[in-house]
């Protein structure tokens, strides 16, 4: 019995944050840190909220919010037998607004839609597993699982980047509304691919 586990390259989530530490204090006893909180896995029944943003700006953070998602894809070979998972997620601890008690909802659908592009490429991935089972070679599994998912990774940050730039971080209210419909449409037309 021969079995494996892959995953996709290793991909910066989208887009990350750091955060910078407190300037030195008089000595004091270390405070328990609080466990990182759980990724959140995306679902239609479950958008986000202000409460799930638990990060804080870096310094030269000058944007009003951030988004971190990934899509986690996962490729195994059983008794030379393919599967393939591909989840899209959200971080609670790399994302945050600047001004949380005063963030307009209109921001957060903003953000929401971020997470929502990225089930939709998440769904994309799960599409080309299924494809890419029927021709998998266990023996050969590492470089082509790799190659199929960095050109998902690749598209996804495009259209990420085309989202913010397009709707100018959804300031701009018609694009934003585009954004939204479209978005919408390609997770029903790949609702055959939903989790």
């Amino acid at each position: 019995m021969a079995a494996s586990l892959l995953q996709g390259p290793a991909t910066k989530p989208r887009p990350t944050t750091s955060t910078t530490p407190l300037p030195a204090q008089a000595p004091a006893k270390p405070a328990a840190k609080p466990a990182p909180a759980a990724p959140i896995g995306w679902s239609a029944s479950r958008p986000l909220t202000m409460a799930d943003y638990l990060a804080r700006p870096g310094v030269g953070d000058r944007l009003a919010s951030s988004t971190s998602s990934n899509i986690n894809a996962n490729a195994a070979c059983r008794d030379f037998v393919f599967t393939g998972t591909a989840q899209a997620t959200f971080d609670p601890n790399t994302s945050w607004f600047r001004d949380p008690k005063n963030a307009s909802a209109a921001l957060l659908r903003h953000e929401q839609l971020h997470f929502d592009i990225t089930e939709v490429y998440a769904r994309i991935m799960r599409q080309k597993l299924v494809a890419f089972s029927a021709k998998a070679n266990c023996l050969k599994l590492q470089p082509a699982f790799n190659n199929l998912t960095k050109g998902v990774y690749a598209e996804w940050d495009r259209e990420e980047n085309r989202y913010d730039q397009e709707s100018n971080h959804g300031l701009n209210a018609p694009r934003q509304a585009f954004w939204e419909k479209q978005t919408q449409q390609k997770l029903e037309a790949l609702k055959a691919f939903a989790q």
